[in-house]
């Protein structure tokens, strides 16, 4: 009979409560770069990708980001009642080239991100399992996304991309958090790949922050795209401290504005793992509480 009662009450669950279940126990892990959706079908970038759309695949890029801008703003307000913050930011830069960090919290969060850097100047970095097959993932493609590939000719490809249009003042955006975890509020840990590329190129990390509030059926409303001050590396640091200290600086802006937002301070759920620091430390500072 019991068995029966938690069975009916796992299927009366609706999917933004599973989804919330999920990203708590990997919270609690500290999985905080694990993919749990389905990557869906995809093909890896070969030796052939082209990086830089040309010819007639240069006409459908421009008319397919000439569309977003005319259409994204609309469909953003009535949709999710977007609103952006700190454009300011932006402009500080001025037409150099940057790379851009923000949350990675939905589908069409890219959306997102063009919203804060403009519809023709940004480009996007992504996992190869983003280079879908379909229509779905042309479309990717003519819109800016550069997928990341294991092979060598590709990759070497895609950082002669990134350093020319970088040198153009274009922006290239990177989902610092690797995994897509969606509706999740909290900034997570970053990965060190996109303050690599600003330390190997000499441009500076501009982060931007995604808020929200849920309505009742745990849906995102009431986005605000945040744009924050861009972070400048350290040139008298060496080239690891350099990364690092641009990664903390971004890591230390989106703790701020999620705490400024949302009003309460940046914790996560008790830390799970067997054997982890956090547990040692714990149980080390009661060691030292029971001492006489």
């Amino acid at each position: 009979m019991g068995y029966n009662r938690r069975m009916e009450h796992r299927k009366k669950r609706s999917r933004p409560e599973k989804r919330e279940g999920i990203q708590a126990v990997l919270e609690g892990y500290r999985r905080f770069d694990y993919d749990y959706i389905p990557f869906g079908t995809y093909t890896i970038p070969g030796a052939d990708f082209k990086y830089r759309q040309k010819g007639f695949d240069a006409f459908v890029s421009g008319f397919i980001r000439g569309f977003l801008k005319v259409v994204a703003p609309l469909f953003l307000k009535i949709v999710y009642g977007c609103r952006v913050v700190g454009r300011s930011n932006l402009k500080a830069i001025g037409g150099k080239g940057a790379i851009c960090v923000t949350n990675h919290i939905s589908y069409l969060d890219t959306l997102f991100a063009r919203a804060a850097i403009g519809q023709f100047r940004g480009f996007y970095t992504m996992a190869p399992w983003n280079n879908k097959r379909g229509v779905g993932g042309w479309i990717m493609r003519h819109g800016g996304m550069w997928p990341f590939s294991p092979n060598l000719t590709a990759m070497k490809n895609l950082m002669h991309e990134m350093d020319a249009r970088l040198k153009e003042g274009k922006i290239v955006h990177f989902y610092a958090e690797q995994a897509m975890w969606v509706n999740y509020p909290k900034p997570r840990p970053m990965k060190d790949g996109a303050f690599y590329y600003a330390v190997k190129y000499k441009v500076p990390v501009l982060p931007v922050f995604f808020t929200f509030r849920r309505n009742r059926s745990g849906h995102m409303r009431r986005l605000r795209i945040h744009i924050l001050p861009a972070v400048y590396a350290d040139e008298t640091l060496p080239r690891t401290a350099r990364i690092a200290a641009m990664k903390e600086g971004a890591e230390a802006a989106w703790r701020a504005c999620y705490e400024g937002a949302y009003g309460v301070p940046l914790t996560y759920l008790p830390d799970r793992r067997k054997g982890s620091a956090a547990q040692a430390c714990g149980q080390t500072a009661q060691n030292a509480q029971a001492a006489p």
